[in-house]
């Protein structure tokens, strides 16, 4: 198990492309397994400490161990980010690391976004990695909107790491100058330790979650260049303020910049096309 986040290890990951121009078949590229020291493409963000003396032995357990394991795993991740980001700048890739709870509408808002923003003059292409510890479920919604998908089951893993997006970004090679949505393990807490190489992060917060999620868990907001408040449409049957949320997100990143939309009735997400169309300027 990861120390970082007590998660389980990367061994059973498993990336799946799909491809949308065959809608029946989803196409399976090979993991990587581990086993590859001279190609940094290939190791993990997660490395693991195992004790093989008798766990009960409390005299050789050291307070400081835990620091310094997940000081050594965070700093290998930052490696691999940095790999993977000087990798999508040289090809004027976008990345926008999506990040949420598990329900908040990620998928509904990219499936609508990649649909309604492929309409427009000169789009740039899409191209999605999705993040989930099972199943196929929402790369299957997002190949029916015409985007190549990568689905990466984390598996007992809560978040993705760089290494994981490396494996996603081999099997999904993704064009020159295109915007890619990486859609995080739906997790408020792990997936903002881990730097992938991302351009920018969008934290979304639905409004059936509660306002107060912003000072509950201060680090994902803290690292947010967007807050996304979805579900707009169902404010009148919930007891949410949208001014007490904002304050809450800006006391611990002043001067995040917000939006309020619904991705299921597409009130509001204009503003969001054109927050991330600044990103690709």
């Amino acid at each position: 198990m990861c120390s970082t986040c007590g998660c389980g290890d990367d061994a059973g990951t498993r990336v799946t492309t799909l491809f949308a121009e065959q809608p029946g078949q989803a196409r399976h590229s090979p993991s990587h397994p581990d086993g590859h020291p001279d190609d940094p493409r290939h190791h993990h963000g997660h490395h693991h400490q195992h004790r093989h003396d008798d766990p009960t032995d409390q005299d050789d357990v050291h307070p400081t161990e835990t620091v310094v394991l997940e000081q050594q795993i965070l700093a290998k991740n930052d490696t691999l980010a940095a790999h993977n980001r000087g990798w999508l700048s040289g090809r004027e890739i976008t990345a926008l690391n999506v990040m949420s709870s598990p329900g908040s509408g990620k998928t509904t808002l990219l499936a609508r976004t990649i649909s309604e923003m492929s309409q427009l003059p000169d789009p740039r292409p899409f191209s999605v990695i999705e993040g989930d510890q099972e199943t196929l479920l929402d790369a299957e919604r997002i190949r029916a909107t015409g985007a190549p998908v990568v689905q990466i089951n984390t598996g007992a893993g809560c978040h993705l790491d760089a290494g994981m997006l490396r494996r996603g970004l081999d099997s999904l090679s993704p064009p020159h100058g295109s915007v890619l949505f990486i859609e995080n393990v739906g997790n408020l807490v792990c997936p903002a330790l881990f730097d992938l190489g991302e351009t920018a992060r969008v934290v979304v917060i639905s409004v059936t979650e509660g306002m107060d999620k912003p000072l509950k868990y201060p680090q994902m907001f803290a690292a947010a260049d967007l807050v996304v408040i979805n579900k707009s449409d169902l404010l009148p049957y919930v007891d949410f303020d949208v001014d007490t949320c904002v304050d809450y997100a800006r006391r611990v990143r002043p001067g995040v910049p917000w939006l309020v939309l619904s991705a299921t009735t597409g009130a509001g997400t204009q503003q969001w096309y054109e927050w991330v169309a600044a990103w690709t300027r």
